[in-house]
């Protein structure tokens, strides 16, 4: 039943709603200023029916910005904090890149150092290809040049952690509402612009304070909240791009090859990293030897038992509907329209054997049952973090919500008053003071 008011209402019970409702309880209650009963999560599905229900699970701090990287090391400390709960494996990842990345790669190592986030770095092709056959005696990629393997980080199981996540904010007194979706806000009168009410479709309810962490949804919210469309974005002095869109959706390639997840494991027979390949190499069919592609091409995968196999993906790619005639109900593999593509199999595929000769020859055991979902991006495809209307802060993961399990907590001590300055490059003004976080030479767009 929803209750007519909460000082808290959280929107979204995924990764972020539910890490912030969470935190909040915990801060309150040590604050002495309430406790978990003043904090709602509200849902229009069930517990994790959402993006955070789906994800691949991968947890890194492998990020070319600044800004990621210190945001991410946060989060890791999180997940680190109670991985039982979590249903977080820390085993490390591993970013195994081709020369034009060599660059980049190296500045995120000696930004990891700066940091003091372990990792090691192996630089030139032999020295790549000897450290990686040290792991997988089967390892046969082509034009290696570096390797940067981090040493914390890893993966969870995504709806063991929710679940985690859950009992954690309602052991607190945190209330968790399924099944209720917004329809609206109401503002107060006057000079503020602040939110007084949500309307949803169980009703009214009154509110102090609002949070948004909805993941793809966030078109809709951002439109319900009469926040613009088009930005403009300053690109240099007195240089701008305008009408530019606020959001944009990807295709996200996930899927999972239906083996024995312990046929892959390092040489000394433990678990391994989760393994990300950049490569500019040639990639061939794995049926008939034909080219796939001659651009760059990247994949991640992991073998995952949740999955009940070797569990990864690749390169995402943009969805050509316009944004606002995207539907994104059904969500996820339930969707008729957003699934991984057809040629996902094959490439991914490809490209596990072009990296591991265990994996030749395993085309046939890729589960077919549709897989990946869309993500919604902001212009510069990093997160928009910020407080809108005065009262309502908004988490827009631009689809790097998982991993940020650390946002909520931040999220929590800035309702509370006190500021992040690990959320501050991610505010909503840096498109027109052109503070922009630099560009990698990744083909993911979220690196």
């Amino acid at each position: 039943m929803l209750p007519g008011q909460s000082k808290y209402v959280i929107i979204g019970a995924g990764i972020h709603g539910l890490s912030t409702a969470y935190h909040l309880a915990m801060e309150l209650q040590a604050r002495k200023l309430g406790d978990g009963s003043d904090v709602i999560v509200i849902d229009k599905g069930k517990l994790g029916s959402g993006a955070s229900g789906i994800a691949c699970g991968v947890i890194r701090n492998n990020y070319y910005q600044p800004a990621m990287r210190e945001l991410m090391a946060h989060s890791v400390e999180v997940w680190d904090s109670d991985p039982e709960t979590y249903a977080y494996n820390p085993v490390g990842y591993m970013q195994v890149s081709h020369e034009g990345m060599h660059e980049d790669v190296n500045s995120i190592y000696e930004q990891q150092k700066n940091i003091n986030y372990a990792s090691e770095f192996i630089e030139g092709a032999k020295a790549s290809d000897a450290f990686m056959k040290a792991m997988f005696d089967d390892w046969q990629a082509k034009n290696i040049t570096s390797v940067l393997h981090e040493k914390k980080g890893g993966y969870a199981h995504n709806q063991l952690s929710l679940e985690g996540l859950a009992k954690k904010a309602s052991a607190l007194g945190v209330t968790i509402l399924t099944d209720t979706k917004v329809l609206g806000f109401q503002y107060q009168n006057g000079t503020s612009s602040a939110i007084q009410a949500i309307e949803t479709s169980l009703g009214k309810i009154k509110c102090d304070y609002v949070v948004v962490g909805v993941g793809p949804w966030i078109r809709d919210i951002w439109q319900m909240l009469d926040l613009p469309e088009k930005i403009s974005i300053k690109i240099a002095d007195n240089e701008y791009h305008h009408d530019v869109n606020m959001w944009a959706f990807w295709q996200l390639q996930e899927g999972v090859l239906s083996i024995d997840p312990t046929l892959f494991r390092q040489n000394n027979g433990q678990l391994p990293p989760v393994i990300h390949v950049d490569s500019d190499a040639p990639l061939d069919s794995v049926i008939d030897g034909q080219s796939i592609t001659n651009e760059n091409w990247g994949i991640y995968y992991k073998p995952d038992i949740h999955f009940d196999g070797i569990q990864g993906g690749a390169m995402p790619y943009a969805v050509e509907t316009p944004t606002a005639d995207v539907a994104i109900d059904p969500y996820g593999p339930a969707s008729p329209e957003f699934i991984s593509s057809p040629g996902f199999a094959l490439m991914w595929c490809s490209a596990l054997a072009h990296c591991h000769k265990r994996f030749e020859g395993q085309l046939a055991a890729y589960d077919e049952t549709p897989s990946g979902g869309i993500g919604c991006f902001t212009p510069d495809c990093f997160p928009v973090i910020d407080v809108f209307r005065e009262n309502c802060h908004i988490i827009a993961d631009s689809n790097h919500g998982y991993k940020m399990i650390g946002v909520g907590k931040l999220i929590a001590q800035e309702i509370l008053g006190q500021k992040s300055e690990l959320l501050k490059p991610f505010q909503f003004d840096r498109y027109l003071k052109g503070n922009l976080h630099p560009i990698s030479n990744s083909p993911f767009p979220w690196s």
